[in-house]
């Protein structure tokens, strides 16, 4: 017997209930599709970006970092141009800070998105499993109440095919989800941590690189900030009188 014909007797003999419950599993299965392949890219393109943004941040070249950063849509491109937009007009390190974890606010939520689904969904398709079980049995007692001696055997053996059957399912379903549950969380927070590390970073070498030459530093910060496509939030760079001033 083939898996097709396994998986149509399977639900043949499942019942009413085993319908339900498998389109929660799709659904549920759709969304850790999805979300794998969102965050498989998110990362890719961090890291990505991050190699070409290091050696310019390492070397002050904010102006060119800037246009680099611009030019991807990645969550690590929104927290760099707000860092960078804002070392212009930043006097401490702490005002920079800031302003990189407003917008770690804003990217996150986008990579949380739609995972805690899983976790509601795989606890829904085990509680269908087991009520599709209950009913299972309540049927197959009734049923043997009603019949024949020499027909009991045959009806209770049918009756719990039918609650086992969606007990399997159900429990099938709950491990399947939150195992991509678990996978997708540590993925993320991975992500995360990484956006978190990336921000230190640019904070010490800004920090390093005005130790050295603040002049420097500030009119590449400026040069940066003033060029148009600045991230959505971001604080504007200062005006040329009060630059000078």
């Amino acid at each position: 017997m083939s898996t097709i014909d396994l998986i149509v007797n399977f639900f043949k003999q499942g019942g009413a209930f085993l319908y339900p419950i498998a389109a929660v599993f799709a659904i549920g299965l759709g969304v850790a599709v999805e979300r794998f392949i969102y965050l498989t890219r998110v990362s890719f393109g961090n890291r990505r970006l991050w190699a070409e943004l290091s050696p310019l941040i390492q070397a002050g070249n904010f102006r060119k970092a800037m246009e680099v950063a611009e030019r991807t849509d990645s969550a690590l491109s929104t927290i760099m141009r707000y860092g960078m937009s804002r070392v212009a007009t930043a006097q401490r390190r702490d005002d920079v800070e800031k302003a990189m974890e407003e917008s770690l606010i804003e990217v996150i939520p986008h990579l949380e998105k739609r995972t805690h689904y899983l976790a509601t969904l795989a606890n829904i398709g085990m509680l269908m499993g087991l009520l599709g079980t209950v009913i299972g049995l309540i049927q197959a007692f009734a049923a043997v109440a009603a019949v024949n001696p020499a027909e009991k055997a045959s009806m209770l053996s049918a009756s719990i095919s039918v609650a086992m059957n969606n007990t399997a399912l159900g429990l099938g379903l709950a491990i399947t989800l939150l195992l991509c549950h678990m996978y997708l969380e540590t993925k993320t927070t991975e992500l995360v941590d990484s956006l978190e590390v990336a921000s230190i970073k640019f904070l010490n070498t800004v920090v390093e690189h005005r130790t050295r030459s603040p002049q420097t530093v500030t009119s590449a910060a400026q040069a940066a900030s003033a060029r148009p496509g600045v991230a959505a939030g971001a604080p504007e760079a200062p005006a040329r009188g009060a630059a000078r001033a």
